[in-house]
Protein backbone atom coordinates (compact mmCIF):
# COMPACT_ATOMS: atom_id res chain seq x y z
CA UNK A 1 0.00 0.00 0.00
CA UNK A 2 1.46 3.51 -0.89
CA UNK A 3 0.82 6.49 1.26
CA UNK A 4 -0.49 8.33 -1.86
CA UNK A 5 -4.59 10.30 -1.99
CA UNK A 6 -4.48 8.94 -5.84
CA UNK A 7 -3.19 5.26 -4.91
CA UNK A 8 -6.24 5.87 -1.61
CA UNK A 9 -8.72 6.79 -3.75
CA UNK A 10 -8.05 3.90 -6.24
CA UNK A 11 -8.36 1.28 -3.72
CA UNK A 12 -11.82 2.83 -2.49
CA UNK A 13 -13.48 2.74 -5.98
CA UNK A 14 -12.59 -0.89 -6.23
CA UNK A 15 -13.73 -1.98 -3.29
CA UNK A 16 -17.11 -3.47 -2.23
CA UNK A 17 -16.92 -4.00 1.33
CA UNK A 18 -14.60 -2.33 4.28
CA UNK A 19 -14.57 -4.33 7.67
CA UNK A 20 -14.22 -1.15 9.60
CA UNK A 21 -14.43 2.21 8.34
CA UNK A 22 -13.13 5.26 10.90
CA UNK A 23 -14.40 8.93 10.90
CA UNK A 24 -11.75 10.86 12.20
CA UNK A 25 -8.15 11.23 11.38
CA UNK A 26 -6.98 12.20 14.69
CA UNK A 27 -4.78 10.72 17.77
CA UNK A 28 -7.89 8.24 18.11
CA UNK A 29 -8.70 7.59 15.02
CA UNK A 30 -5.37 6.99 13.56
CA UNK A 31 -4.70 5.02 16.58
CA UNK A 32 -7.75 2.86 15.63
CA UNK A 33 -6.81 2.30 12.04
CA UNK A 34 -3.26 1.36 12.92
CA UNK A 35 -4.85 -1.96 15.49
CA UNK A 36 -7.48 -2.96 12.67
CA UNK A 37 -4.76 -2.98 9.80
CA UNK A 38 -2.22 -4.91 12.17
CA UNK A 39 -5.02 -7.31 12.62
CA UNK A 40 -5.87 -7.75 9.31
CA UNK A 41 -9.20 -6.46 9.08
CA UNK A 42 -10.00 -4.30 5.88
CA UNK A 43 -9.86 -0.64 7.12
CA UNK A 44 -11.05 2.59 6.31
CA UNK A 45 -10.11 6.23 7.65
CA UNK A 46 -11.48 9.26 6.63
CA UNK A 47 -11.04 12.86 7.62
CA UNK A 48 -12.77 15.92 7.36
CA UNK A 49 -9.59 18.04 7.29
CA UNK A 50 -5.75 17.19 7.64
CA UNK A 51 -4.78 14.20 9.62
CA UNK A 52 -4.37 15.59 13.15
CA UNK A 53 -5.48 19.23 12.55
CA UNK A 54 -7.76 19.02 15.63
CA UNK A 55 -7.03 18.79 18.82
CA UNK A 56 -4.41 16.53 18.07
CA UNK A 57 -1.71 18.85 16.68
CA UNK A 58 -2.08 21.36 19.49
CA UNK A 59 -1.87 19.39 22.75
CA UNK A 60 1.10 20.29 25.35
CA UNK A 61 3.37 17.73 23.46
CA UNK A 62 3.51 15.94 26.44
CA UNK A 63 3.52 12.05 26.52
CA UNK A 64 2.31 11.58 30.23
CA UNK A 65 0.44 9.71 32.86
CA UNK A 66 -0.94 12.90 33.96
CA UNK A 67 0.40 14.25 37.72
CA UNK A 68 -2.48 16.43 38.21
CA UNK A 69 -4.57 13.58 37.57
CA UNK A 70 -2.88 11.55 40.68
CA UNK A 71 -3.61 14.79 42.72
CA UNK A 72 -7.23 14.49 41.55
CA UNK A 73 -7.65 11.02 42.59
CA UNK A 74 -7.60 9.08 39.04
CA UNK A 75 -5.59 6.30 40.15
CA UNK A 76 -6.83 4.40 37.25
CA UNK A 77 -6.23 6.45 34.08
CA UNK A 78 -2.41 7.57 35.75
CA UNK A 79 -1.62 3.91 35.42
CA UNK A 80 -3.14 3.31 32.30
CA UNK A 81 -1.50 6.52 31.01
CA UNK A 82 2.15 5.46 32.79
CA UNK A 83 1.73 1.87 30.50
CA UNK A 84 1.09 3.46 27.34
CA UNK A 85 4.11 6.22 27.82
CA UNK A 86 6.77 3.23 27.88
CA UNK A 87 4.75 1.70 24.91
CA UNK A 88 5.24 4.81 23.17
CA UNK A 89 9.25 5.00 24.30
CA UNK A 90 8.84 1.73 22.77
CA UNK A 91 7.61 1.95 19.59
CA UNK A 92 7.90 5.33 18.06
CA UNK A 93 11.13 6.33 20.16
CA UNK A 94 12.52 8.93 16.92
CA UNK A 95 9.74 11.12 17.82
CA UNK A 96 9.30 10.84 21.73
CA UNK A 97 11.75 11.56 23.98
CA UNK A 98 12.55 11.85 28.29
CA UNK A 99 12.32 15.18 29.19
CA UNK A 100 13.44 16.08 32.87
CA UNK A 101 10.83 19.06 34.79
CA UNK A 102 11.52 20.57 37.90
CA UNK A 103 8.89 21.90 40.70
CA UNK A 104 10.18 25.12 42.40
CA UNK A 105 9.24 25.18 45.87
CA UNK A 106 8.91 28.29 48.53
CA UNK A 107 7.73 26.48 51.15
CA UNK A 108 9.24 23.00 52.97
CA UNK A 109 5.43 21.52 53.32
CA UNK A 110 4.69 21.80 49.44
CA UNK A 111 8.41 20.61 48.47
CA UNK A 112 7.86 17.28 50.50
CA UNK A 113 4.35 16.87 49.45
CA UNK A 114 5.40 16.99 45.86
CA UNK A 115 7.71 14.34 46.44
CA UNK A 116 5.78 12.59 47.92
CA UNK A 117 3.17 12.39 45.12
CA UNK A 118 6.05 11.72 42.18
CA UNK A 119 7.30 9.15 44.04
CA UNK A 120 4.38 7.38 43.82
CA UNK A 121 4.09 8.34 40.28
CA UNK A 122 7.22 6.90 39.53
CA UNK A 123 6.41 3.66 41.64
CA UNK A 124 2.79 2.75 39.45
CA UNK A 125 5.26 3.33 36.03
CA UNK A 126 6.80 0.13 37.58
CA UNK A 127 9.40 -1.23 34.73
CA UNK A 128 8.61 0.85 32.58
CA UNK A 129 9.91 4.30 34.54
CA UNK A 130 11.50 6.31 32.95
CA UNK A 131 13.56 8.72 35.43
CA UNK A 132 13.70 8.93 39.84
CA UNK A 133 12.22 11.92 41.08
CA UNK A 134 14.69 13.77 43.67
CA UNK A 135 14.87 16.45 45.84
CA UNK A 136 16.96 19.78 44.74
CA UNK A 137 18.60 22.17 46.67
CA UNK A 138 18.07 26.39 45.88
CA UNK A 139 21.27 25.93 43.82
CA UNK A 140 20.52 22.91 41.75
CA UNK A 141 17.02 24.26 40.81
CA UNK A 142 19.03 27.98 39.59
CA UNK A 143 21.22 25.75 37.84
CA UNK A 144 18.40 23.50 35.42
CA UNK A 145 16.25 27.00 35.70
CA UNK A 146 18.39 29.82 35.54
CA UNK A 147 15.33 32.38 35.13
CA UNK A 148 13.85 31.00 37.61
CA UNK A 149 12.82 33.83 40.92
CA UNK A 150 14.97 33.33 43.90
CA UNK A 151 13.70 34.87 46.37
CA UNK A 152 11.61 32.53 48.92
CA UNK A 153 12.73 29.77 46.83
CA UNK A 154 13.60 26.77 49.35
CA UNK A 155 14.35 24.40 46.33
CA UNK A 156 12.68 22.12 44.51
CA UNK A 157 12.16 18.53 42.70
CA UNK A 158 13.09 17.30 39.37
CA UNK A 159 11.02 14.25 38.05
CA UNK A 160 10.99 12.86 34.85
CA UNK A 161 8.61 12.36 32.01
CA UNK A 162 8.04 12.49 28.22
CA UNK A 163 7.68 15.03 25.51
CA UNK A 164 6.56 14.08 21.84
CA UNK A 165 5.45 16.01 18.35
CA UNK A 166 2.40 15.07 18.44
CA UNK A 167 1.57 15.97 14.56
CA UNK A 168 5.04 13.99 13.97
CA UNK A 169 3.59 11.05 15.70
CA UNK A 170 0.01 11.20 13.89
CA UNK A 171 1.58 11.45 10.54
CA UNK A 172 3.68 8.09 11.22
CA UNK A 173 0.54 6.73 12.70
CA UNK A 174 -1.55 7.07 9.15
CA UNK A 175 1.36 5.98 7.09
CA UNK A 176 1.83 2.51 9.53
CA UNK A 177 -1.64 1.72 9.30
CA UNK A 178 -1.28 2.42 5.28
CA UNK A 179 1.91 0.05 5.19
CA UNK A 180 -0.66 -2.80 7.07
CA UNK A 181 -3.22 -2.35 4.37
CA UNK A 182 -5.65 0.24 5.39
CA UNK A 183 -6.94 3.10 3.05
CA UNK A 184 -6.33 6.97 4.90
CA UNK A 185 -7.74 9.84 3.53
CA UNK A 186 -7.77 13.35 4.62
CA UNK A 187 -10.09 16.13 3.06
CA UNK A 188 -12.90 13.21 2.80
CA UNK A 189 -15.97 14.41 4.86
CA UNK A 190 -18.86 12.11 5.92
CA UNK A 191 -21.90 13.14 5.02
CA UNK A 192 -24.53 9.92 5.16
CA UNK A 193 -24.78 7.11 7.68
CA UNK A 194 -26.02 4.72 5.79
CA UNK A 195 -28.58 1.90 7.24
CA UNK A 196 -30.08 -1.31 6.00
CA UNK A 197 -33.72 -2.01 6.33
CA UNK A 198 -33.76 -3.05 9.82
CA UNK A 199 -31.61 0.39 10.65
CA UNK A 200 -28.64 -0.67 10.99
CA UNK A 201 -25.79 0.92 9.86
CA UNK A 202 -24.20 -0.79 6.97
CA UNK A 203 -21.75 2.08 5.64
CA UNK A 204 -21.56 5.75 4.82
CA UNK A 205 -21.18 8.44 2.24
CA UNK A 206 -18.64 10.99 2.29
CA UNK A 207 -17.34 13.87 -0.09
CA UNK A 208 -13.63 13.89 -1.34
CA UNK A 209 -13.40 18.13 -0.92
CA UNK A 210 -10.21 17.82 -3.91
CA UNK A 211 -12.05 15.75 -6.57
CA UNK A 212 -15.62 16.93 -5.53
CA UNK A 213 -16.70 13.36 -5.62
CA UNK A 214 -19.08 11.46 -3.25
CA UNK A 215 -18.20 7.97 -2.65
CA UNK A 216 -20.57 5.51 -1.11
CA UNK A 217 -18.81 2.39 1.21
CA UNK A 218 -20.26 -0.70 2.74
CA UNK A 219 -18.93 -1.18 5.83
CA UNK A 220 -19.75 -4.10 8.86
CA UNK A 221 -18.75 -1.56 11.27
CA UNK A 222 -18.53 2.39 11.04
CA UNK A 223 -16.52 3.89 13.95
CA UNK A 224 -17.06 7.70 15.09
CA UNK A 225 -13.44 9.03 16.53
CA UNK A 226 -13.91 12.47 15.80
CA UNK A 227 -13.01 14.33 18.99
CA UNK A 228 -15.12 17.29 19.20
CA UNK A 229 -17.55 16.76 16.56
CA UNK A 230 -18.52 13.16 17.94
CA UNK A 231 -22.07 15.10 18.53
CA UNK A 232 -22.42 15.93 14.90
CA UNK A 233 -21.57 12.08 13.67
CA UNK A 234 -24.30 10.88 16.24
CA UNK A 235 -26.63 13.49 14.95
CA UNK A 236 -26.62 11.80 11.24
CA UNK A 237 -26.90 8.10 12.85
CA UNK A 238 -30.10 10.27 15.00
CA UNK A 239 -31.04 13.80 14.01
CA UNK A 240 -32.50 13.91 18.03
CA UNK A 241 -29.34 13.21 19.46
CA UNK A 242 -28.57 15.29 22.74
CA UNK A 243 -25.07 16.74 22.90
CA UNK A 244 -22.46 14.28 24.54
CA UNK A 245 -19.50 16.37 24.72
CA UNK A 246 -18.78 19.77 26.25
CA UNK A 247 -15.29 21.16 24.75
CA UNK A 248 -12.68 22.65 27.19
CA UNK A 249 -10.23 24.37 25.67
CA UNK A 250 -6.81 24.53 26.37
CA UNK A 251 -4.51 27.37 25.37
CA UNK A 252 -0.60 27.59 24.52
CA UNK A 253 1.58 30.95 23.74
CA UNK A 254 5.49 30.03 22.38
CA UNK A 255 8.13 32.04 23.36
CA UNK A 256 12.01 32.01 22.75
CA UNK A 257 14.11 29.19 25.11
CA UNK A 258 16.00 32.21 26.48
CA UNK A 259 13.01 32.66 29.06
CA UNK A 260 13.55 29.74 30.39
CA UNK A 261 17.49 29.18 30.21
CA UNK A 262 18.25 25.21 29.50
CA UNK A 263 16.59 22.17 28.60
CA UNK A 264 14.64 21.15 32.02
CA UNK A 265 11.24 21.81 31.85
CA UNK A 266 9.59 24.24 35.02
CA UNK A 267 5.98 22.85 35.83
CA UNK A 268 3.87 24.83 38.13
CA UNK A 269 1.48 22.59 40.51
CA UNK A 270 -0.40 25.16 42.02
CA UNK A 271 -1.28 28.51 39.91
CA UNK A 272 -4.04 30.72 40.81
CA UNK A 273 -6.89 29.48 39.92
CA UNK A 274 -5.98 25.66 40.57
CA UNK A 275 -4.53 24.54 37.56
CA UNK A 276 -1.07 23.02 36.49
CA UNK A 277 1.44 24.91 34.13
CA UNK A 278 4.05 24.16 31.97
CA UNK A 279 6.95 25.57 30.77
CA UNK A 280 8.56 22.86 27.73
CA UNK A 281 11.35 23.64 25.61
CA UNK A 282 10.64 22.09 22.33
CA UNK A 283 11.94 22.07 18.61
CA UNK A 284 14.38 25.70 20.33
CA UNK A 285 11.38 26.68 21.88
CA UNK A 286 9.67 27.08 24.98
CA UNK A 287 5.78 26.40 25.10
CA UNK A 288 3.66 27.95 27.77
CA UNK A 289 0.35 26.46 28.61
CA UNK A 290 -2.14 25.03 28.97
CA UNK A 291 -5.46 26.18 30.13
CA UNK A 292 -8.87 24.67 31.02
CA UNK A 293 -11.45 26.82 30.28
CA UNK A 294 -15.11 25.39 29.27
CA UNK A 295 -16.73 26.34 25.55
CA UNK A 296 -20.50 26.19 24.81
CA UNK A 297 -19.36 25.92 20.93
CA UNK A 298 -16.82 23.46 18.85
CA UNK A 299 -14.64 24.63 16.39
CA UNK A 300 -11.34 23.82 14.16
CA UNK A 301 -9.53 26.57 14.57
CA UNK A 302 -10.29 28.01 17.83
CA UNK A 303 -9.08 31.61 19.49
CA UNK A 304 -6.45 31.47 22.61
CA UNK A 305 -8.99 33.69 24.72
CA UNK A 306 -7.44 37.11 25.81
CA UNK A 307 -8.02 36.63 29.71
CA UNK A 308 -6.20 32.96 28.64
CA UNK A 309 -3.07 34.55 27.24
CA UNK A 310 -3.17 37.23 30.19
CA UNK A 311 -2.93 33.99 32.88
CA UNK A 312 -0.29 32.74 31.16
CA UNK A 313 2.08 35.58 31.18
CA UNK A 314 0.97 36.37 34.66
CA UNK A 315 1.21 32.65 36.18
CA UNK A 316 4.88 32.95 34.13
CA UNK A 317 5.74 36.60 35.95
CA UNK A 318 5.04 34.81 39.20
CA UNK A 319 8.26 32.25 38.65
CA UNK A 320 10.74 34.19 35.73
CA UNK A 321 12.92 36.48 36.27
CA UNK A 322 12.82 38.75 33.34
CA UNK A 323 9.52 36.79 32.14
CA UNK A 324 8.05 37.70 28.68
CA UNK A 325 5.42 39.98 27.46
CA UNK A 326 3.45 39.80 24.72
CA UNK A 327 5.31 41.40 22.50
CA UNK A 328 7.49 38.15 23.15
CA UNK A 329 5.19 35.64 21.54
CA UNK A 330 6.25 34.02 18.68
CA UNK A 331 2.62 32.15 18.46
CA UNK A 332 0.04 31.30 20.38
CA UNK A 333 -2.51 28.65 19.62
CA UNK A 334 -5.16 26.70 21.26
CA UNK A 335 -6.81 23.18 21.37
CA UNK A 336 -10.45 21.63 22.30
CA UNK A 337 -10.80 18.80 24.79
CA UNK A 338 -13.82 16.63 23.91
CA UNK A 339 -14.99 16.09 27.57
CA UNK A 340 -18.03 14.29 28.81
CA UNK A 341 -20.59 17.04 29.00
CA UNK A 342 -21.22 17.40 32.97
CA UNK A 343 -24.72 16.57 34.46
CA UNK A 344 -24.89 18.64 37.39
CA UNK A 345 -25.98 22.17 37.55
CA UNK A 346 -22.62 23.62 37.16
CA UNK A 347 -22.26 24.12 33.43
CA UNK A 348 -19.11 25.68 33.47
CA UNK A 349 -17.10 23.26 35.48
CA UNK A 350 -14.32 21.24 34.01
CA UNK A 351 -12.24 19.97 37.19
CA UNK A 352 -15.01 17.19 37.68
CA UNK A 353 -15.12 16.05 34.03
CA UNK A 354 -13.07 12.97 33.82
CA UNK A 355 -10.21 12.38 31.58
CA UNK A 356 -10.71 9.13 30.79
CA UNK A 357 -12.36 7.60 27.60
CA UNK A 358 -15.72 6.29 27.33
CA UNK A 359 -16.81 3.85 24.22
CA UNK A 360 -20.59 3.99 23.10
CA UNK A 361 -22.37 1.62 20.88
CA UNK A 362 -25.37 3.03 19.33
CA UNK A 363 -28.63 0.83 18.77
CA UNK A 364 -27.58 1.26 14.65
CA UNK A 365 -24.49 -0.37 15.48
CA UNK A 366 -22.50 2.76 15.50
CA UNK A 367 -19.47 2.54 17.54
CA UNK A 368 -18.54 6.11 18.85
CA UNK A 369 -15.62 6.96 20.87
CA UNK A 370 -14.95 9.94 23.02
CA UNK A 371 -12.51 11.41 25.41
CA UNK A 372 -8.60 10.05 26.10
CA UNK A 373 -5.44 11.46 26.09
CA UNK A 374 -2.89 11.51 23.33
CA UNK A 375 -0.51 9.72 25.64
CA UNK A 376 -3.28 6.66 25.37
CA UNK A 377 -4.71 6.63 22.13
CA UNK A 378 -2.83 3.06 21.90
CA UNK A 379 -5.01 1.50 24.10
CA UNK A 380 -8.09 3.71 22.67
CA UNK A 381 -7.87 2.02 19.72
CA UNK A 382 -7.55 -1.68 21.06
CA UNK A 383 -10.73 -1.14 23.31
CA UNK A 384 -12.35 0.15 20.09
CA UNK A 385 -11.69 -2.62 17.79
CA UNK A 386 -11.91 -5.48 20.49
CA UNK A 387 -15.56 -4.01 20.11
CA UNK A 388 -15.55 -3.66 16.58
CA UNK A 389 -15.03 -7.33 16.47
CA UNK A 390 -17.86 -8.57 18.93
CA UNK A 391 -20.57 -5.69 16.38
CA UNK A 392 -19.40 -6.67 13.35
CA UNK A 393 -18.97 -10.25 13.84
CA UNK A 394 -15.43 -10.32 12.25
CA UNK A 395 -13.07 -13.05 12.72
CA UNK A 396 -11.70 -13.00 16.39
CA UNK A 397 -7.93 -11.54 16.33
CA UNK A 398 -5.96 -10.12 19.11
CA UNK A 399 -4.16 -6.71 19.53
CA UNK A 400 -1.18 -6.62 17.85
CA UNK A 401 0.06 -3.05 18.96
CA UNK A 402 1.76 -3.30 22.30
CA UNK A 403 4.80 -4.10 20.13
CA UNK A 404 4.85 -2.78 17.03
CA UNK A 405 7.42 -0.20 15.88
CA UNK A 406 5.42 2.65 13.73
CA UNK A 407 6.50 4.54 10.80
CA UNK A 408 10.09 5.93 10.90
CA UNK A 409 11.45 3.94 14.02
CA UNK A 410 14.87 4.51 14.74
CA UNK A 411 17.13 4.46 18.27
CA UNK A 412 19.16 6.57 16.29
CA UNK A 413 19.56 10.48 16.96
CA UNK A 414 19.96 13.47 15.19
CA UNK A 415 20.16 16.99 16.01
CA UNK A 416 17.45 19.48 16.03
CA UNK A 417 14.30 19.35 13.56
CA UNK A 418 15.74 16.18 11.56
CA UNK A 419 14.75 13.87 14.90
CA UNK A 420 10.89 13.54 14.32
CA UNK A 421 11.66 12.28 10.71
CA UNK A 422 13.33 8.96 12.49
CA UNK A 423 14.68 6.67 9.10
CA UNK A 424 13.04 8.99 6.79
CA UNK A 425 15.73 11.25 7.80
CA UNK A 426 17.82 9.36 5.52
CA UNK A 427 15.63 9.67 2.18
CA UNK A 428 15.29 13.34 2.57
CA UNK A 429 19.02 13.98 3.08
CA UNK A 430 19.53 11.98 -0.27
CA UNK A 431 17.27 14.18 -2.12
CA UNK A 432 19.38 17.10 -0.83
CA UNK A 433 22.83 15.36 -1.72
CA UNK A 434 21.47 14.42 -5.28
CA UNK A 435 20.45 18.31 -5.54
CA UNK A 436 22.36 20.44 -3.35
CA UNK A 437 19.84 23.37 -4.61
CA UNK A 438 17.02 21.06 -2.04
CA UNK A 439 19.09 22.10 0.97
CA UNK A 440 17.93 25.63 0.82
CA UNK A 441 16.09 26.61 3.93
CA UNK A 442 12.56 27.84 3.43
CA UNK A 443 13.08 30.88 6.05
CA UNK A 444 16.80 32.32 6.79
CA UNK A 445 15.78 31.27 10.93
CA UNK A 446 14.90 28.05 10.77
CA UNK A 447 16.57 25.04 9.24
CA UNK A 448 13.86 23.60 7.39
CA UNK A 449 14.66 22.96 3.86
CA UNK A 450 13.04 23.35 0.34
CA UNK A 451 14.04 19.17 0.19
CA UNK A 452 11.25 18.51 3.29
CA UNK A 453 8.62 20.00 0.97
CA UNK A 454 9.42 17.93 -2.28
CA UNK A 455 9.43 14.67 0.50
CA UNK A 456 6.33 15.83 2.12
CA UNK A 457 4.37 16.08 -1.25
CA UNK A 458 5.45 13.07 -2.31
CA UNK A 459 5.54 10.58 0.65
CA UNK A 460 3.13 12.54 3.18
CA UNK A 461 -0.08 13.20 1.74
CA UNK A 462 -0.01 17.26 2.06
CA UNK A 463 -2.84 19.08 0.71
CA UNK A 464 -2.31 22.30 1.25
CA UNK A 465 -0.28 24.88 2.32
CA UNK A 466 -0.87 24.79 5.63
CA UNK A 467 -0.82 21.43 6.28
CA UNK A 468 3.23 21.61 5.58
CA UNK A 469 3.61 24.77 7.62
CA UNK A 470 1.48 23.67 10.58
CA UNK A 471 1.74 19.63 10.89
CA UNK A 472 4.36 17.84 8.49
CA UNK A 473 7.03 20.93 10.27
CA UNK A 474 5.90 22.24 13.06
CA UNK A 475 6.82 26.14 12.04
CA UNK A 476 3.39 27.60 12.36
CA UNK A 477 3.05 26.86 16.27
CA UNK A 478 6.74 27.64 16.50
CA UNK A 479 7.49 31.02 15.24
CA UNK A 480 3.79 32.02 12.85
CA UNK A 481 5.04 35.18 11.26
CA UNK A 482 8.27 33.68 9.95
CA UNK A 483 5.42 30.91 8.56
CA UNK A 484 3.86 33.46 6.44
CA UNK A 485 6.85 34.79 5.46
CA UNK A 486 8.21 30.98 4.32
CA UNK A 487 4.56 30.14 3.00
CA UNK A 488 5.03 31.51 -1.08
CA UNK A 489 8.57 29.36 -1.29
CA UNK A 490 6.29 26.43 -0.38
CA UNK A 491 3.36 27.22 -2.17
CA UNK A 492 5.16 27.53 -5.55
CA UNK A 493 6.79 24.52 -4.91
CA UNK A 494 4.12 22.59 -3.75
CA UNK A 495 2.47 23.54 -6.89
CA UNK A 496 5.11 22.04 -8.87
CA UNK A 497 4.84 18.90 -7.24
CA UNK A 498 1.29 18.62 -6.83
CA UNK A 499 0.41 20.01 -10.22
CA UNK A 500 -1.68 23.57 -9.13
CA UNK A 501 -1.80 26.38 -11.48
CA UNK A 502 -1.40 29.94 -9.98
CA UNK A 503 -4.74 30.23 -8.98
CA UNK A 504 -4.35 27.76 -5.99
CA UNK A 505 -1.29 29.32 -4.81
CA UNK A 506 -2.97 32.21 -5.14
CA UNK A 507 -5.82 31.19 -2.73
CA UNK A 508 -3.38 28.74 -0.68
CA UNK A 509 -1.76 31.91 -0.01
CA UNK A 510 -4.41 33.89 0.73
CA UNK A 511 -6.19 30.98 3.10
CA UNK A 512 -2.99 30.75 4.75
CA UNK A 513 -2.52 34.36 6.00
CA UNK A 514 -6.28 34.27 7.11
CA UNK A 515 -5.17 31.39 9.37
CA UNK A 516 -1.90 32.89 10.39
CA UNK A 517 -3.97 35.72 12.46
CA UNK A 518 -5.43 32.63 14.32
CA UNK A 519 -1.67 32.48 15.79
CA UNK A 520 -0.82 35.69 16.05
CA UNK A 521 -0.96 39.40 17.98
CA UNK A 522 -1.92 41.96 16.49
CA UNK A 523 0.16 45.05 17.14
CA UNK A 524 -2.87 46.77 18.93
CA UNK A 525 -3.88 43.53 20.94
CA UNK A 526 0.02 43.73 22.12
CA UNK A 527 -0.08 47.61 22.68
CA UNK A 528 -3.20 47.90 24.92
CA UNK A 529 -4.57 44.32 25.95
CA UNK A 530 -7.53 45.47 27.02
CA UNK A 531 -9.05 45.67 23.93
CA UNK A 532 -7.94 42.67 22.27
CA UNK A 533 -8.08 42.77 18.60
CA UNK A 534 -7.20 39.21 16.77
CA UNK A 535 -5.60 39.00 13.41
Amino acid sequence: MIFKRTEAIHIIESTTTWDIAIIGGGATGLGIAVDAAARGYKTLLIEKYDFAKGTSSKSTKLVHGGVRYLANGDVKLVYSALKERGLIFQNAPHVSFVQSFVIPSYSVFSKLKFLIGLKLYDWMAGSLRIGKSSLLSKKEVVEKLPKVKTKGLRGGIQYFDGQFDDARLAINLAQTATEYGAVTLNYAEATVIRKDANGKINGLSFLDSENGITYDIQAKVVINATGIFVDDILKLDTPTHRNLVRPSQGAHIVIDQKFLGNQDALMIPETSDGRVLFGVPWHGKVLLGTTDTPLKEHQIEPRPLEEEIEFILSTANEYLENAPTRADIRSVFAGLRPLAAPTNGDSNSTKEISRDHKLIKSESGLITITGGKWTTYRKMGEETVDLAMKTGRLPETSCKTDYLPLHGYTKDKHPGHWQVYGSDRIAIQKLMDNNPSLAEKIHQDHDFTVAEIIWACKNEMVVKVEDFLARRIRLLLLDARASLEAAPLVAKIMAEQLDKDNEWVNKELADYELLVKNYTLSPKEISNHNSPTWG
